[in-house]
């Protein structure tokens, strides 16, 4: 039986080829996503990887009722819209509500599921109606075999254009573990995407915010594709300390090639030369 394949725009997802969902956390200002867009869209071409760009225009779910949350849903998307039209790239965002699906479909090229709602009903039947593809991040609290209902979900509106992103599973209390045996489990259902920033993160371990070892970032990524993951997703930024969101987890801007070509290494070798050594 054939793995399931699906497309963001113009980039394929478990075709073959290596592809990147890649951006800061929280879209601080449109400058700061056009940039960042810019710089990863180019670097993507030179390495032959798919790219689209993420940046969140609302974090509904953060650890305080203080923490910046962004520039919410109209702005937010007047931004992602000018990304992709001057950047000409895929864009891609979540949504924490029904209501916020129908405005984000006319913009994104992909919505996105968060981790807390993978199995909230309405939200993910919802988002199949709209049409776009869907990228269902795994709730830290539920295990693969589970996220096949998550897929179903989506399908049953008529929507088989389907994602599932990997991103650490609870293991007490601050921590995240990633089962690797989950990722060819998962494959079956959807090609499946790494997030291996989120998977590092230490949920709300600093008291008000999260913590994060990004140290861990690149083994855990080879580790990923190793196992089949058709994709990656990481959090970039020019300045993470600076960061208004995901401080301690997002990489560099100015680490990003290193880590891709040696995730490249890795995915063409577990893909049978699918991917390029640049």
């Amino acid at each position: 039986m054939t793995n399931p394949t699906c497309n963001i725009g113009s980039v394929p997802f478990g075709q073959g080829r290596l592809a990147l969902i890649a951006g800061p956390c929280l879209a601080e200002s449109l400058e700061l996503c056009l940039s960042v867009a810019a710089e990863m869209d180019q670097l993507c071409r030179r390495l032959k990887i798919g790219y689209v760009f993420k940046a969140s225009f609302d974090k509904a779910n953060r650890s305080s009722v203080s923490s910046h949350r962004g520039p919410g849903l109209e702005r937010g998307l007047e931004w992602l819209a000018t990304v992709r039209r001057q950047v000409k790239v895929p864009i891609l965002s979540d949504v924490h509500e029904t209501s916020q699906v129908p405005p984000a479909a006319e913009v994104l090229d992909c919505i996105q599921i968060p981790a807390f709602l993978s199995r909230q009903t309405d939200l993910l039947v919802a988002a199949g109606k709209a049409g776009k593809p869907v990228n269902i991040k795994k709730g830290q609290f539920m295990a693969p075999p589970e996220m096949k209902l998550a897929v179903e979900k989506v399908r049953s509106a008529g929507n088989d254009k389907v994602l599932l992103t990997e991103r650490g599973t609870s293991f007490g209390y601050n921590r995240l573990v990633v089962d690797m045996t989950g990722i060819p489990v998962m494959r079956a259902f959807a090609p499946v995407v790494f997030d291996a920033t989120h998977s590092i993160q230490e949920p709300a371990a600093l008291g008000a915010v999260s913590g994060g070892k990004p140290e861990f970032v690149p083994a855990l990524a080879c580790a990923a594709l190793a196992a089949g993951a058709d994709a990656l997703f990481i959090e970039t930024h020019p300045d993470p300390a600076k960061a208004k969101s995901d401080a301690a987890t997002m990489i560099p801007l100015s680490q990003m090639e290193g880590l891709l070509r040696r995730c490249l290494a890795v995915y063409a070798a577990a893909h049978g030369g699918g991917g390029e050594r640049v």
